[in-house]
């Protein structure tokens, strides 16, 4: 099974995210899609982040009935930072089965070359990337694992979902339903 791995922060999971997943999930020849939260992204401050189990349970909140569609905590026992070749080492011998490609933005392509053991991943995972305004792809994009999409984007940041909560104003249709409702029933996000 080719499984496509979104690796994101979801601090909170926004209608972005969603709308990404699921164009991955129809519109690709990915046939599972795997939003995995991580714990500590290295390029991210820890300090901003609600707790991980929280972060993970606004993801299936938001996914929902979605077979297509999974939240994982798989980085969630793994070493800290996370890494992504680490993560891939881990899922390739838990599910041999599996092909697991990667989904990134634009923007994270334009700067591939910096991450850790990024030739290896390349070597061995194909890349899904959906393109982002303003941001230069950089030297990867004819590369044979390499697919670039016409994603539909929102400009939606987390930062500013979270800004709104701290301030007091609406995130409604910012997020997901069950992610306002729930959101708006605890104290995430407002201290």
């Amino acid at each position: 099974m080719k499984t496509g791995l979104f690796f994101g922060s979801f601090n909170p999971v926004h209608i972005g995210h969603m709308i990404i997943a699921n164009f991955m999930a129809t519109q690709t020849d990915l046939q599972e899609i795997w939003m995995v939260v991580s714990p500590q992204n290295p390029f991210k401050n820890k300090k901003s982040l609600a707790k991980d189990h929280d972060r993970l349970h606004l993801v299936r909140l938001a996914i929902g009935d979605n077979l297509r569609i999974k939240g994982s905590d798989i980085e969630f026992g793994l070493p800290k930072p996370s890494y992504t070749i680490d993560t891939l080492t881990y899922l390739k011998e838990k599910f041999p089965k599996r092909a697991f490609a990667l989904i990134m933005g634009g923007d994270n392509l334009g700067s591939f070359h910096k991450w850790k053991n990024y030739e290896q991943i390349l070597a061995n995972h194909e890349i899904y990337v959906y393109k982002r305004p303003q941001y230069d792809l950089g030297d990867l994009t004819d590369h044979p694992k390499v697919n670039i999409l016409e994603a539909p984007l929102m400009q939606i940041s987390a930062s500013y979902i979270r800004q709104c909560i701290k301030q007091g104003r609406s995130i409604q249709y910012l997020v997901p339903d069950s992610v306002f409702e729930y959101i708006n029933n605890t104290a995430l996000y407002r201290s």
